[in-house]
């Protein structure tokens, strides 16, 4: 019976004295350094690699996109979803592969451009 008393007495202890509490103010000050980036994420319809200036284009300018390139990140092989944009768009915002969303292409539906994601769908 006493082994049993000790045995629940050293690990009532190191329960008790074993789970470090974390400082508070540590963590506060931790995450105010870090430095979280700002995404900006381009979308848009028929727009293509070699379309803006920032990656080559001779014949007009972005410069606003160009600007943003210059003090950011560039990306060269990012791919759209489908070929199409309701697709495209749908696997973006559920984060499903395209095989697995419920938009399979650009269909006609009144009134026009209307068509809802299902209720249970997360985004």
């Amino acid at each position: 019976m006493n082994q049993l008393l000790s045995l629940f007495s050293v690990l009532f202890f190191l329960a008790l004295f074993g789970c470090k509490t974390q400082d508070k103010n540590a963590d506060d000050a931790q995450a105010q350094n870090i430095d979280r980036p700002n995404i900006i994420y381009i979308l848009a319809d028929d727009l293509g690699y070699g379309d803006l200036s920032c990656y080559g284009q001779q014949k007009f300018t972005t410069p606003n996109i160009d600007r943003l390139a210059a003090e950011g990140m560039k990306f060269t092989d990012h791919y759209s979803g489908a070929t199409v944009c309701a697709p495209s768009r749908c696997a973006l915002m559920t984060g499903l592969h395209t095989g697995h969303t419920f938009i399979r292409g650009n269909k006609s539906w009144e009134p026009e451009g209307q068509w809802p994601m299902n209720e249970d769908a997360y985004t």
